[in-house]
């Protein structure tokens, strides 16, 4: 199956099925024909996996950055560029990170900027990755002061999601990552009783189309590409504060999925939404088998200040949350408001 992401002279597709990996040398012959060399950005925890056995058609050497979000950061960003002057690498070759999130987001970023720009292959290796990091064009790092602050959009040049990388996948991680499926599901209108029926593939299905289809309309997130932002807001604050807890509290799909409880709830307080809504996604969430209530661990004060910093914020709160007829983006939301939905949402059961 091929996806296609319509941006005009920077459109590509995004290609999905058993063994599309194998057809990154001919995608490269075609689109980058003049490269020599790629750089394949990835972690040290997956380049033994089974599926690692590309074959790019071109010389290409590894760079390895660490796992999750702590490939994140300026330091890891700076080495691979460094890394990449050392190499020598021309405007004419590529990088192609094979990772989930945290790859593509990192070597995204090193290739927007490196020589200005240079290509991009994604090889999403996730759930999260398939159906929501490696397609759109987001790019970027992590600041201490927040998630995803130091960034640029960089399209690639073609994305490939192969199931076979998904089979290496531990359980916690290949369920966290369905809570963006989960999010598309929400915006999608669909039920509980749709995920229950659905197949993996419908499911994941239904999340690439989404992207695809709100990126082609909303390249850089002037209008209803925030939209994908739901459950975000909340969810950045909680992996801000699990990353500097050094634990591994929470997944980015599990933190997203809190997100998504809580932006239910903060609608109904501003009197969108009824409790039949709030019932609806807790049930989906259950139904996905993710969490939906915040760590007792983390402190409240610490997540509003994370969330004023998280940088779609602007300069007031902002949330997208649910309403009639739909969902939208939500400005100037009071933070004494936010501070009592998350208590009460923190002291359900």
């Amino acid at each position: 199956m091929r996806i296609n992401v319509a941006l005009s002279e920077r459109s590509y597709d995004v290609h999905v099925g058993t063994g599309v990996r194998q057809e990154l040398a001919a995608t490269i012959a075609r689109l980058a024909p003049r490269a020599r060399h790629a750089a394949i950005v990835t972690s040290a925890a997956l380049v033994h996996q089974p599926w690692f056995d590309f074959e790019l058609g071109i010389a290409h050497d590894i760079y390895e950055v660490a796992n999750g979000e702590r490939a994140k950061t300026t330091e890891s960003y700076l080495t691979l560029v460094e890394g990449f002057a050392h190499r020598r690498l021309s405007r004419d070759d590529l990088v192609v990170a094979v990772g989930g999130g945290a790859v593509t987001d990192v070597a995204g970023f090193a290739a927007a900027t490196y020589l200005r720009g240079i290509a991009l292959i994604n090889v999403a290796t996730t759930v999260a990755g398939q159906v929501d990091a490696a397609i759109g064009g987001k790019t970027g790092v992590n600041l201490r002061a927040g998630k995803n602050l130091l960034g640029a959009f960089h399209q690639p040049l073609a994305v490939f999601c192969d199931p076979d990388t998904l089979e290496t996948l531990p359980e916690r991680e290949r369920r966290a990552g369905m809570g963006e499926v989960a999010k598309c599901a929400l915006l999608e209108g669909r039920d509980p009783a749709w995920v229950e029926h659905a197949t993996f593939e419908e499911q994941v299905e239904l999340a690439l189309s989404l992207k695809a289809r709100i990126v082609s309309e909303d390249e850089f997130e002037g209008g209803r590409r925030a939209l994908l932002n739901y459950g975000h807001t909340l969810a950045h604050a909680l992996e801000r504060e699990s990353l500097a807890r050094g634990e591994d509290v929470l997944r980015h799909g599990e933190a997203v999925a809190i997100g998504l409880a809580f932006a239910a709830r903060l609608a109904r307080d501003l009197g969108r939404v009824d409790d039949e809504v709030v019932a609806a996604h807790d049930e989906l969430l259950a139904t996905f088998e993710l969490p939906s209530r915040v760590p007792e661990e983390f402190d409240s004060s610490a997540l509003l200040d994370a969330i004023t910093q998280d940088k779609k914020a602007h300069h007031d709160l902002t949330f997208v949350l649910a309403g009639t007829p739909g969902f939208s983006v939500v400005a100037g939301v009071a933070p004494a408001l936010v501070r009592d939905a998350l208590e009460r949402f923190r002291g359900e059961p």
